[in-house]
């Protein structure tokens, strides 16, 4: 079950991607698309962090580190794409940040369709 924070989180990022899209349309790199999604995240009031390192640790000891593309309001992580189609390693990754993270909600963003396709993936 969704948090409700976490849902109406979900919910205007889901809507500030929509806006980037239609602004941008689709086939510009991931990183176009991350600054025009943290410009949009700030001018609707959301918190975020870009490029955000996640440690990985085994029985105490850091061993690698992940890097988040987004992460808003703290919580809810937002992995960005420019790709033909989403495929299940893409959601495998996003579950891996998100037990890196100990975060419960991502969201996956594909810019690289003509329209924006998105997913949520809770842990």
């Amino acid at each position: 079950m969704i948090d409700p924070v976490e849902d109406e989180i979900s919910n205007r990022i889901i809507g500030c991607a929509f806006e980037v899209s239609n602004v941008l349309g689709h086939g510009f790199l991931e990183a176009v698309y991350r600054k025009a999604l943290l410009q949009e995240f700030r001018i609707q009031g959301l918190e975020a962090a870009e490029e955000v390192r996640l440690p990985i640790s085994y029985k105490g000891d850091e061993i690698g580190v992940y890097v988040a593309d987004i992460i808003v309001g703290g919580r809810v992580i937002v992995e960005l794409k420019t790709v033909e189609a989403l495929i299940p390693a893409h959601t495998g990754q996003v579950l891996n940040y998100l037990r890196a993270s100990n975060s419960r909600l991502g969201m996956l963003l594909n810019f690289g369709k003509p329209r924006l396709e998105f997913k949520r993936v809770l842990l």
